[in-house]
């Protein structure tokens, strides 16, 4: 039986409406008014509302008849309708959503051409010798890169380019990013910044509503400073977290942190917390690992190429482990439990060493 049945849902005690939205939220009235018209009475609520596709109003946008967004199931069955082998995509976006669009494209799409305003591709995650180990990659699957270099104005089916070359197309992909969806939460009279702002148990500002996903901001422990971490791993804590405080439990999410792993054509990535000071760097032709550290403590990663066992990293990031405890020059090199003494492992596994 699929989990997302409705006899599951039912034997759960949980009631799904579909095809409605919730239009506005009565925080006094503790109600929710929905888009039929219908009310909704609450105790606790959480918020999820995820994000929303951000698009730049790029002039002549109104006349590309055949244009996408690349951020859920609809748009990407969409996408696919609209392709055949003859099709000329041009993606506007450079990081993890349109990479992985144009990966999806490059066999179904007579070509795929990527442009970005910014220099290098991923540039949010990754800096110039970690990107350009991926744009050869890139380029040598057949993709076309424009980096450095994003549309001015459309002309139809033609794009014209701030280095003053022309792109012709016949299908066009926004895909620069999303933004948290807040709507509801402003609308209630909560708090809001680039996302809803939350504490540790995931509550809002308003009393009765908590929040979890895309759509919060929460503290980020590789830096000590609030931000939106949109990552599923995240999303999930924060759930869990706030679902048992909904619930009259004690819970907190103290964990979270930008972190992405991913892959394009077989060449592996993963990164993780805030770039400080560089302690460690190894750059080939093909594999790129670079550490950083402030304070005693790891704070971030990024890795292109063979990334077994990166989670390691992770962890010394999220439990603020005091590098001097370890055997550093092993966890650069060959990331395993060893450099943690026995002590550290036993707590780490249980106990069991």
């Amino acid at each position: 039986m699929s989990w997302r049945g409705e006899d599951f849902y039912a034997r759960m005690g949980v009631r799904v409406l579909h095809a409605m939205e919730a239009e506005r939220v009565d925080p006094e009235a503790r109600r929710v008014i929905l888009s039929t018209g219908e009310t909704l009475g609450y105790d606790a609520l959480c918020l999820c509302t995820g994000s929303h596709p951000f698009s730049p109003r790029f002039e002549g946008m109104e006349t590309v008849e055949q244009r996408f967004f690349f951020t859920t199931l609809a748009d990407a069955l969409a996408l696919e309708a609209a392709v055949t082998p003859e099709t000329r995509v041009l993606i506007v976006g450079a990081g993890f959503i349109g990479l992985k669009c144009a990966e999806g494209l490059r066999d179904r799409a007579g070509s795929v051409t990527v442009c970005d305003l910014a220099a290098h591709a991923m540039n949010a995650n990754l800096d110039g010798d970690a990107s350009a180990i991926l744009e050869r990659h890139l380029e040598k699957n057949g993709l076309r890169l424009m980096l450095g270099n994003t549309v001015t104005r459309f002309e139809g089916d033609k794009a014209h380019m701030q280095n003053g070359e022309t792109v012709d197309f016949d299908v066009l992909v926004i895909a620069i990013g999303v933004r948290p969806e807040t709507t509801l939460c402003a609308g209630a009279g909560g708090k809001v910044n680039r996302g809803i702002p939350v504490n540790e148990r995931m509550e809002t500002a308003l009393p009765g509503i908590w929040a979890a996903g895309d759509c919060t901001e929460s503290l980020d422990v590789s830096c000590g400073e609030a931000g939106v971490l949109a990552v599923l791993p995240n999303a999930s804590f924060q759930g869990r977290t706030a679902g048992k405080n909904m619930a009259g439990g004690e819970a907190v999410f103290d964990t979270g942190m930008k972190m992405n792993s991913i892959g394009f054509f077989g060449l592996h990535i993963m990164s993780a917390g805030t770039y400080t000071d560089l302690i460690y760097s190894e750059v080939t032709e093909t594999d790129c690992k670079k550490l950083f550290a402030r304070d005693g403590v790891l704070t971030g990663y990024m890795i292109v190429g063979d990334v077994s066992r990166a989670g390691i990293y992770t962890a010394l990031i999220r439990n603020k482990t005091p590098l001097e405890e370890l055997d550093l020059e092993a966890l650069e090199h060959e990331p395993s439990l060893l450099p943690f003494g026995k002590v550290s492992r036993a707590k780490m596994l249980g106990g069991v060493v």
